[in-house]
């Protein structure tokens, strides 16, 4: 079960998963199932809001109907994101490997600072 990081799912959004090297791609497709955070919705919500990005989907329902599941944040993420030792300060990051070591997932990202904290990550 693979949980995408903000800039993956952008990825996937925006030109099928075309940035994102072929083998991660596969392995993302064939994945049971495929989840996103919250917190990555929340992070992409508030730079479209600022416009600093453009996002390629009107509404987040349209994700959910492509078969990516949304991942709400929990009390045990909440208190796991807060105690996780600080090599990342990206809070929705933080989100992120708190989720993903809470549920057992494999993060999809390019983001090295995951490394640091023992999350299994598939390189994309």
């Amino acid at each position: 079960m693979m949980l995408l990081d903000s800039h993956v799912l952008l990825f996937l959004l925006a030109d099928g998963g075309q940035q994102i090297g072929t083998d991660a791609r596969q392995q993302i497709s064939v994945a049971p199932r495929v989840f996103v955070s919250i917190a990555s919705i929340w992070e992409l919500e508030i730079k479209r809001g600022l416009s600093k990005l453009t996002l390629p989907v009107a509404d987040w329902y349209s994700v959910v109907e492509r078969g990516i599941e949304i991942i709400g944040a929990d009390i045990d993420d909440a208190v796991r994101a807060g105690s996780l030792p600080l090599h990342h300060r990206d809070p929705f990051d933080r989100m992120i490997i708190a989720q993903a070591l809470n549920r057992g997932l494999v993060v999809a990202t390019r983001d090295r600072a995951f490394k640091s904290y023992g999350v299994p990550i598939l390189w994309t």
